[in-house]
């Protein structure tokens, strides 16, 4: 085939904006064979691989894009999982963008190569043929490692460690395993038939997952090492929401993004009555925040039957952090974006539930710490925008359970565990940590690549 010179990516078929506002179903419906072909196509298989360099986990993009391009479908999906453990899940939420497609060649004119979209390509692919399967392990080493929490950073951990040989137990504290990738990623990203999947690959692996386990609750990082836990890593996530602090925020309606979605996701809100954890129809939501957790906060209350979802945003759209991708679905479902505006006051009536939100306008002085315009709000600019509910989605940070556990784990005043960014190990020898635990929420594939630096350490360690 002659190499496809378009500057623009193929099309990824999408459900009509109209439909998909009033269900759950996946957006993005994935390419055909021939799109797939076609788009591999653009690659121009560089030597030096830009792109690579671009991905936490140094999948190697050129070569399983050259298997697509010749037609061999399974053998481009056994090249991710070289390196990539959840390569369906990466493929859709990863923000290609700003890693190995922000690298790419053909991107300097035009387009870069869909890589991400390539990739859930091979990986839908292999699910299609029942051909997941467990991957390759070593001989047992009978020796024992714990993973605390089932999340991106946790899953990978574990899924390296089970290929070298180690004996490893994942705890999670909810009843489900998942993390982030089952309570706050929505089912139209997302399906959580796929998290099932690529989780049973594991299990099929030896993987041993304990649920309802709060470590730093019913077991301590000592009770572990007690039980033959040679070593541990902490995948636990940033589970602990933040609020704005604004007066109004203890009225009924008014919910943390973290809330919110875990109910919507987890606990099946989206499948009522089928599931017995409603969500209160609201008229009209305000999201604040700028990230993917508002979009999808947002996007699920308007599936939810909410008329009208404001996302509530003190800078311009240039300096949302949202996925571009975020941002045009969450317009094309006809959710109305309140830029350069902040939250004062949530206003309610005499039992407590939610009637209106009082916002200021704001404009972009000079840069602040993060080299963003610092809001400066607008004097006399107050207005009462008319809502039945707020959800806040300005970020969590680290669940301090298993640092009140735990004395001798050194942590960031914020509540982020400190570790060696070379080697992910903590201030107790022995003990790594990695992901959102660690950095605050951030993303999936950062999450995998510090599960995958740890998994590595630890074998070192183990091995001595």
């Amino acid at each position: 085939m002659e190499r496809n010179m378009s500057l623009e990516k193929v099309k990824m078929p999408e459900l009509d904006p109209q439909v998909r506002a009033t269900n759950f179903e996946e957006v993005a419906l994935g390419y055909t064979p021939e799109m797939a072909q076609e788009e591999s196509n653009r690659c121009l298989e560089c030597k030096n691989k830009p792109c690579v360099s671009g991905c936490p986990v140094q999948v190697n993009i050129p070569e399983f894009i050259h298997e697509i391009k010749e037609g061999n479908f399974m053998a481009a999906y056994q090249k991710i999982v070289e390196t990539n453990g959840l390569p369906a899940v990466c493929g859709r939420v990863c923000p290609q963008e700003s890693q190995c497609e922000k690298y790419c060649v053909r991107g300097k004119k035009g387009e870069p190569v869909g890589i991400g979209r390539l990739e859930r390509f091979a990986a839908d692919f292999a699910m299609s043929q029942g051909a997941l399967g467990a991957k390759k392990t070593a001989p047992k080493k009978g020796k024992k490692v714990a993973v605390i929490g089932s999340g991106p950073s946790g899953l990978t951990c574990a899924s390296d460690l089970a290929k070298k040989g180690y004996d490893v137990t994942v705890f999670e504290a909810f009843h489900t395993a998942g993390g982030v990738l089952k309570y706050g990623i929505p089912q139209f990203r997302l399906p959580k038939e796929i998290v099932d999947l690529e989780i049973n690959v594991l299990k099929e692996m030896g993987v041993k997952i304990d649920l309802d386990m709060v470590i730093g609750k019913i077991l301590t990082l000592d009770e572990l090492k007690e039980m033959g836990y040679e070593a541990i890593f902490i995948g636990s996530g940033a589970g602990l929401p933040s609020f704005m602090n604004i007066p109004g925020e203890n009225f009924n309606d008014v919910y943390s993004a973290n809330e919110f979605l875990t109910r919507v996701n987890l606990m099946h809100a989206y499948q009522y009555p089928s599931y017995d954890t409603p969500i209160k129809p609201y008229q009209s939501v305000a999201v604040i925040g700028g990230g993917n957790v508002a979009m999808d906060a947002a996007r699920c209350a308007k599936r939810l039957g909410a008329g009208h979802v404001y996302i509530v945003y003190r800078r311009s759209e240039a300096e949302m952090p949202a996925r571009l991708e975020e941002v045009h679905h969450a317009k094309e479902e006809g959710i109305d974006f309140r830029l350069l505006e902040a939250p004062v006051e949530i206003l309610g009536d005499e039992h407590g539930n939610v009637t209106g939100m009082k916002d200021v306008r704001m404009e972009l002085g000079e840069p602040d710490a993060s080299g963003r315009r610092r809001p400066v709000v607008i004097e006399g600019s107050e207005y009462v925008l008319p809502v039945d509910a707020v959800i806040v989605a300005i970020g969590q940070s680290p669940n301090p359970m298993i640092k009140n556990a735990t004395p001798a784990l050194k942590t960031q005043p914020w509540g982020g565990i400190i570790v060696n960014e070379k080697t992910g190990e903590t201030s107790i020898p022995g003990v790594y940590a990695g992901g959102d635990a660690v950095t605050g929420a951030a993303t999936v594939i950062l999450a995998m690549g510090a599960g995958k630096t740890a998994a590595n350490s630890i074998d070192e360690y183990l091995s001595k």
